[in-house]
Formats: C-alpha cells, sequence, structure tokens
C-alpha cells in the first residue's frame, strides 16, 4: 500500500533532507564562508580553471577567495549555495557603484533610522582631530547604537575622568589613545585605568598622531614623513610635505580625503570596532 501522506517513497516530509537555497552572488551581498568564519562582502565573481570562485572583502579591507561550492556560505545564518550572476546581471562592481547601501564603516544602511537614545556608555578619544576622524567614518553606526564619543584635552585627565565616570556594567567606558606602544607614557596610564575594572577598556594605535591613521595612498603622499624628535610633529609634517605651517588646514585638507574605512589603517579600524563592541554589549 502506498501512503498518501508520504508519497511513493514512503519518507516521512520531516526526515527528507532539507534543500540548501541557491543565491546569486551580487555584489555588496554580505555572507559568511563556513569553513573559515570569514565575513564580507562580495566584490566579483570570476570563473577560473579550477571552478567558479568568489572574493569577498571585509570590512577591514581584507581580500579573500573562495571557491562557490555547495552550502558553503552562510547568509543571515543560514546556508547558502552561491552561484555566479547571469553575464551583465550584476557580478562585478558597476559603474558609479551599485548594490545596497553602506555606511562609512561597511556596515549595511538603515535608511530612515532614527538615533537611538544615548546609551550611559561613552567612548573617550585623545583630541578633537580624533573625534572627527571617528564621526566622519563610525558616524552613523554611532548613533544607530546610541553610542557618545567625547574627546579629552590630553591622556593624563585619563585616571581623573574615569574615576569620576564610574564605569559600570550598563555604563561601560571605552577609550581610544594615540601611540600605545610598549614603555610609553600612554602605556603607563592605560595600565593604571585598565586596572580598575573590567567595565572599562582603554585600547590604542601605535601611531604619534591621529593623522598617521589615514593611508598615505588616501591623501596622494608615498609615506608620512619622519619628523626628528624634538620638533613639534604636525607642524614638521607640514614642512616636510611643502604644506602651509597651518596644522588646522592641515586636518582639514587630511579629513577630506577619507571617505571610508578603506581609507584608514586596519591598526585603527579593529581598535575602534572593538570600543563599539565593548560599550554596546549587553550587562
Amino acid at each position: 500500500m502506498r501512503s498518501r501522506q508520504y508519497g511513493p517513497d514512503l519518507t516521512p516530509p520531516w526526515k527528507k533532507p532539507t534543500s540548501v537555497p541557491e543565491v546569486v552572488a551580487e555584489v555588496d551581498l554580505v555572507v559568511e564562508e563556513v569553513a573559515t568564519g570569514f565575513c564580507g562582502a562580495v566584490i566579483r565573481c570570476e570563473k577560473t580553471a579550477e571552478g567558479p570562485t568568489v572574493t569577498l572583502e571585509d570590512r577591514f579591507g581584507k581580500h579573500r577567495v573562495f571557491p562557490l561550492n555547495p552550502a558553503g556560505f552562510l547568509l543571515e545564518g543560514r546556508p547558502v549555495t552561491l552561484v555566479r550572476p547571469r553575464p551583465g546581471a550584476g557580478g562585478q562592481p558597476a559603474a558609479g557603484g551599485g548594490g545596497k547601501p553602506r555606511t562609512a564603516s561597511g556596515s549595511l544602511a538603515v535608511p530612515g533610522a532614527r538615533a537611538r537614545v544615548a546609551r550611559a556608555g561613552r567612548i573617550y578619544v585623545e583630541g578633537r582631530h580624533d573625534a572627527e576622524l571617528v564621526e566622519r567614518v563610525w558616524g552613523d553606526d554611532l548613533r544607530i547604537e546610541g553610542v557618545v564619543v567625547e574627546y579629552l584635552e590630553g591622556v593624563d585627565d585619563l585616571p581623573a575622568i574615569v574615576r569620576e565616570f564610574a564605569p559600570a556594567p550598563d555604563a561601560r567606558l571605552g577609550v581610544l589613545v594615540d601611540h600605545l606602544v610598549p614603555g610609553s607614557k600612554e602605556s603607563r596610564i592605560a595600565a593604571e585605568v585598565s586596572a580598575g575594572g573590567r567595565d572599562v577598556l582603554v585600547v590604542g594605535h601605535p601611531y604619534i598622531d591621529i593623522w598617521q591613521a589615514v593611508k598615505p595612498a588616501s591623501l596622494g603622499i608615498p609615506a608620512w614623513p619622519v619628523i626628528p624628535r624634538g620638533q613639534d610633529w604636525k607642524t614638521g609634517v607640514c614642512r616636510a610635505l611643502g604644506w602651509p605651517e597651518n596644522t588646522g588646514a592641515a586636518w582639514q585638507r587630511i579629513l577630506g580625503s577619507v571617505r571610508s574605512y578603506k581609507d584608514l589603517e586596519p591598526e585603527l579600524l579593529g581598535r575602534v570596532e572593538e570600543l563599539i563592541d565593548f560599550v554596546t554589549a549587553p550587562a
């Protein structure tokens, strides 16, 4: 006898293998590669001698190439099989930029989203230029998350600010410090502050000033000049590059060259992302 419920193969529906949907690997589609956990946006699909491949770019600008294996990727946490787009259907970046809109930090944009009420937690950076650069790249993300960025007038005031802020599980404090290298004054202050508890996190980048966190190529220069000790670093940079010795105007020139996270060094990108995750984590 043949069961009307199960059909000719007599297999209950809940025991049948679940089919993995095919998804076209369109530019800017964000997926996770199952074997490595690498997460990134599709930037191209290519046909190679070994078979079709897809190139992903993570938010730090790192590229990885993967074969289009069946069920080899996760889309919003679910297994999918990526397939190449039809010719002319969006497999390569379109002129003028296509795909889903993104913020300057590389996150998917949320059109019409309102700023969240500010959290009790805060992120502190060393100076006004640092705050302006963070706003330039992560401003949309920070407003959605309700994170306020404030700046210090120098790292020397940090211990007193932390004591006054009184970090707590529902009011975490993240701090970004310039020139955080072993043996520096900044590293000693960071160690003192970090000893205050796990509700404060101090991270830093190795650059003398936040200016150096902008990639030289984005400014059209071969490298940041080396300034001898004893000279004001920013003034020395302006002289070495032949710019007017006006550090305010120089900063506006630098900031104007930053359009997205791709214009910043990974050493800064990772630290800011770490701070945002820290202050927004559940208590």
